[in-house]
């Protein structure tokens, strides 16, 4: 593994455990050259999957652009770094289950969406402005309007 301080190429596992949820290893590293320490998570991979965006563009399927989007929806909240990686790993893990090689960028921003309205609304309305593409403030404020009326209806 590269060291990420000075790009060394060795480093040696000092400590190895599994996150709580189970869904990966924790491994904690130090350099061999640098003698610097670093985390690493190893995943399992069950195939490659390619993500379909608009226009037929086509890339493969990246968990850091998924848990990059959903941290910024929920920057400056309360929400624990637990609860979002065990979010992304529940869609991870049902993209890579759904038996297809290729998803719709659509059915993936759905499943965030899902996920985004259980744990928190104003992560969830933040998700929504740049999926949906909101434009003007009514936009926002319709979005925001129809989040109350379920939350008043649960």
């Amino acid at each position: 593994m590269r060291c990420p301080f000075c790009a060394h190429e060795d480093s040696q596992v000092k400590d190895s455990r599994p996150t709580e949820d189970h869904s990966a290893i924790r491994r904690r590293r130090q350099c061999t050259s640098c003698g610097a320490r670093f985390t690493t998570f190893e995943r399992v991979q069950l195939r490659e999957i390619t993500v379909v965006k608009s226009g037929d563009r086509r890339q493969p399927f990246e968990r850091g652009k998924l848990e990059k989007s959903i941290t910024l929806a929920c920057r400056k909240r309360s929400i624990e770094a637990e609860r979002i990686d065990q979010l992304v790993s529940g869609i991870q893990r049902q993209v890579e289950t759904a038996g297809e090689a290729e998803i719709p960028s659509s059915r993936i921003g759905e499943m965030v969406m899902d996920g985004l309205r259980q744990i928190d609304s104003v992560a969830y309305i933040r998700f929504a402005s740049v999926y949906r593409d909101f434009s003007e403030a009514r936009d926002f404020e319709e979005f925001a309007s129809t989040v109350q009326e379920a939350a008043r209806g649960e």
